[in-house]
């Protein structure tokens, strides 16, 4: 484990781990041995609740550093708290250059770096739109990129719901891949969307193999036929 505050990362992890998710229905890690141990790494988990972020900390042995939007920042016991177990702020909505500069060197530092491919939690149904975010980074730091499904986490804490309920939570770490392994267009346009299909089809398949119906959308059903043809 990396990085600055490593015992007291531990230790936070840990109270959430068996105090927090223990009393909600638990949590199961599948496919930890695909977290790289070392080096640059971008985990892209699908994104449902607010829950996210904890929950595939606590899936992992490694320690993982994440954005968090600004606002969170202003309140200032929660906002020194995550700040110590190696968040950093991002404003939402706009370019933040500061916080993709920060996300570079960190990666660059051989960190590994939770980035939501969609941006925004999803219904859980069908999976979004993925922003640029995961592939500039993937493309200009080189890093390994490891999909995550996500499952319950929308269960134990709804989307616009006070409150949820006891529901088992699973994290499934798919095997990583780079973006020059997906990237094979002239185009780079093409390449983007190669990228995101890829690693859109990867999160949605261990969503499927660990239980959850999520889906693909006609769109980029679509998308992803015409760049095969």
């Amino acid at each position: 484990m990396s990085g600055r505050h490593p015992v007291w990362y531990a230790f936070v992890r840990a109270v959430l781990k068996y105090l927090y998710f223990g009393t909600h229905g638990g949590i199961k890690s599948v496919g930890q041995e695909n977290i790289p141990k070392s080096g640059p790494v971008l985990v892209a988990p699908l994104h449902l609740s607010h829950l996210d972020p904890p929950a595939v900390a606590c899936g992992m042995r490694r320690r993982m550093r994440f954005m968090a939007k600004e606002e969170l920042f202003h309140h200032r016991l929660f906002g020194a708290l995550i700040a110590s177990i190696g968040a950093y702020p991002v404003r939402r909505g706009e370019t933040d250059r500061e916080s993709i500069r920060k996300s570079i060197t960190l990666l660059e530092e051989g960190e590994a770096l939770l980035v939501f491919p969609e941006g925004t939690r999803g219904d859980g149904v069908e999976i979004q739109e993925l922003s640029r975010g995961v592939e500039m980074l993937a493309r200009k730091t080189k890093a390994l990129v490891v999909p995550v499904g996500v499952i319950g986490t929308n269960v134990v804490m709804p989307k616009g719901k006070r409150k949820g309920q006891k529901c088992l939570v699973i994290l499934a770490y798919g095997k990583p891949f780079t973006y020059e392994e997906v990237a094979t267009s002239s185009s780079e346009r093409e390449n983007r969307e190669l990228f995101a299909n890829e690693l859109r089809n990867r999160i949605v398949a261990l969503c499927h193999e660990n239980g959850s119906p999520i889906k693909i959308g006609q769109k980029h059903l679509d998308s992803a036929t015409s760049l095969d043809s």
